[in-house]
């Protein structure tokens, strides 16, 4: 069941996934590799030239600044100064993305940047980190945040 409604997410968030491909894509020309990581159920293109560091996903698709999806990040509360978490797996965090994704697809971005885009407030990405802590909570709206 879980891969039936994995693929039927894919194919609501076709048009993001179509997005992260063009943008995967433009990033090959700098170096960027792409390779499927079924784990974390996107194409990922490693090594993307552009950017401050990390990762964004977008659809199926994670643009990924650096080598490896199991390098370890912060939260970002913890890089905010409000708490103090321990480092979680990058791929992870973004796994949860793909999941939000895959639930809203077109409504993702719109609701994503009204929740304030990235920073510690949003709460898409305290769900992306809450799920890279515990392996649970991934649905923005979980918990009342």
């Amino acid at each position: 069941m879980r891969r039936v409604l994995l693929a039927a997410g894919a194919v609501w968030t076709s048009p993001n996934t179509l997005l992260g491909l063009v943008a995967g894509l433009a990033g090959m020309a700098g170096g960027s590799r792409p390779r499927w990581r079924g784990g974390d159920c996107a194409l990922v293109f490693e090594a993307w030239p552009w950017g401050p560091g990390g990762a964004m996903t977008l659809g199926n698709v994670i643009l990924l600044k650096g080598d490896s999806l199991d390098a370890a990040c912060c939260t970002y509360e913890h890089r905010a100064g409000r708490c103090l978490h321990p480092p979680v797996r990058l791929g992870d965090h973004e796994r949860a993305h793909v999941y939000q994704y895959a639930v809203l697809g077109p409504l993702f971005l719109p609701l994503y940047f009204a929740c304030g885009g990235i920073g510690v407030d949003n709460r898409f990405e305290r769900a992306a980190d809450r799920y890279a802590m515990s392996g649970r909570g991934w649905w923005p709206w979980e918990h009342g945040r």
